[in-house]
């Protein structure tokens, strides 16, 4: 029988919020957008946003 494994973003006894920022940018060379995915803290989402 196969062991289960579980993958999380959060320790336990932790309470921190994370968002997946999508942004579509620019290929300068070809004029063509393409998308850039993160996953930050809901506190860096704005700041994530201005990089």
């Amino acid at each position: 029988m196969a062991k289960k494994v579980v993958a999380t973003l959060k320790k336990e006894g932790a309470t921190r919020a994370y968002a997946k920022v999508i942004k579509a940018v620019k290929s300068p060379k070809t004029g063509a957008y393409t998308f850039k995915e993160e996953i930050v803290p809901l506190e860096e989402v704005q700041e994530a946003l201005k990089r």
